[in-house]
């Protein structure tokens, strides 16, 4: 008799876990299931054209285009019923030689907006049918706007979200079957644990249970005894400690640096399209970068060589106007920050040294707004000084130190071995 409840108490045990685990798998696996359902709903291949084209418009066409808007050419919306794709296309690579084949609705596009010449792109196919795909979803949008509380509620209950609705149902189903399965199991379990209380109890009557079927019955797990154990307290506090510990190294290790600090400007200048899109010289606004200490920020006299007749009822070009009226400077944060008892130069670098401003800065054509790329720690200064080799071009004398260290040396000359790493060339 104990030994056929032994064994039907080890499988129903031995059943329990499996049963919860596959619960629990199954509800993850069906929430899973209706989410990536909906991520299959969202973006299309149509979606994915008109956001890559909503990119290459935004980078090279506002300037002078909007949708709605008249720039400095005209508004594009329908643009695609007034002309078809091949006239397109062909103004956009090159504007001049369709002006010049005598196309009227060129030439009069031409002298409408000042005689003012489209700039050429090298677009390919793909990316002026991505734009264009751009132009007609724009330009369809006021008549999604009128249809869309009509259309949105039907549009969204069907389709993919009804199937994966289905599929949810179906997989709660048969975890309700399960779980009542379960349930009777453990009702099972139940009258078994009885019957080998009533066994034990009866131990004097002769009816013994021997050291293996009390294992099983008197096995129970303490969860107050497990957290007292000297085990668990050592492993938590070991780990508690190692947490501890390694946040303070960390927090040490940052002190005083700011890298990735992003500060709010006065005004939202964009690098990305400045010194990106219309590849402006960094001298052009920085103009101290090869004869001075400092880079110097722009003065208003520089952003209005430009804006003075561009984007002049923009927001953000209307602050740069009313400093300008007011005569008073623009207030940048300034973003890269040396300690003071740091030297650095930036003509010794730039104009002497020959590095690329992104060696410092980072892609600073990529960022809309600017922050610091680089640690500037005293440790990544140093390592750069032992990594770089002297440009001697066009400098007579590191020519000659060159030329020195290469008689007595098969290693490149590097910064370090001109005096980079002492302490008073930074420290003074």
């Amino acid at each position: 008799m104990q030994t056929k409840l032994t064994g039907r108490l080890k499988k129903s045990n031995n059943f329990l876990i499996p049963c919860f685990g596959t619960i629990i798998l199954s509800l993850f696996l069906s929430f899973s299931h209706i989410s990536y359902a909906q991520d299959e709903e969202g973006p299309s291949s149509d979606q994915s054209i008109v956001k890559n084209g909503e990119s290459l418009f935004k980078g090279n066409c506002t300037v002078c285009h909007g949708i709605d808007e008249v720039i400095i050419g005209p508004a594009l919306r329908d643009i695609h019923e007034r002309r078809n794709e091949e006239w397109i296309y062909a103004f956009i690579k090159n504007s001049q030689k369709v002006i010049k084949s005598g196309d009227e609705y060129a030439v009069e596009l031409y002298n409408q907006y000042n005689k003012t010449l489209m700039t050429s792109f090298d677009f390919s196919d793909e990316e002026l049918n991505a734009i264009l795909t751009y132009i007609k979803d724009e330009s369809s949008k006021e008549v999604q706007v009128l249809v869309a509380d009509a259309s949105q509620s039907i549009g969204d209950g069907q389709g993919g979200s009804s199937v994966a609705s289905d599929n949810f149902y179906l997989s709660l189903g048969l975890n309700l079957v399960l779980l009542l399965i379960i349930i009777f199991v453990l009702f099972r379990f139940t009258n078994l644990s009885k019957k080998y209380v009533i066994l034990k109890d009866n131990q004097s009557k002769g009816k013994l249970l021997d050291d293996k079927d009390l294992e099983i019955v008197e096995n129970r797990f303490d969860f107050k005894k497990f957290l007292r154990s000297n085990k668990f307290v050592g492993v938590a506090s070991f780990i508690f400690i190692g947490v501890f510990v390694k946040s303070c190294i960390d927090g040490l290790y940052t002190v005083g640096i700011q890298q990735n600090y992003q500060p709010t400007q006065p005004i939202a200048f964009s690098h990305k399209i400045h010194a990106g899109q219309y590849e402006i010289d960094c001298n052009y606004c920085h103009t101290g970068v090869n004869i001075s200490k400092s880079a110097n920020i722009p003065s208003v006299n520089i952003c209005m060589n430009c804006h003075n007749a561009i984007n002049t009822d923009k927001p953000e070009i209307q602050k740069i106007l009313t400093a300008y009226e007011e005569n008073r400077p623009i207030e940048w944060v300034r973003v890269h920050n040396l300690p003071d008892l740091a030297y650095f130069n930036h003509k010794q670098h730039v104009a002497v040294g020959g590095l690329d401003c992104a060696t410092c800065h980072g892609p600073i054509e990529e960022m809309d707004v600017v922050y610091q790329y680089s640690e500037l720690t005293m440790g990544w200064c140093i390592n750069c000084h032992r990594e770089t080799e002297v440009n001697a071009k066009g400098n007579d004398y590191y020519k000659k130190l060159v030329e020195l260290h290469n008689s007595s040396s098969k290693k490149p000359m590097k910064v370090e071995d001109i005096g980079g790493l002492e302490c008073s060339k930074c420290h003074y």
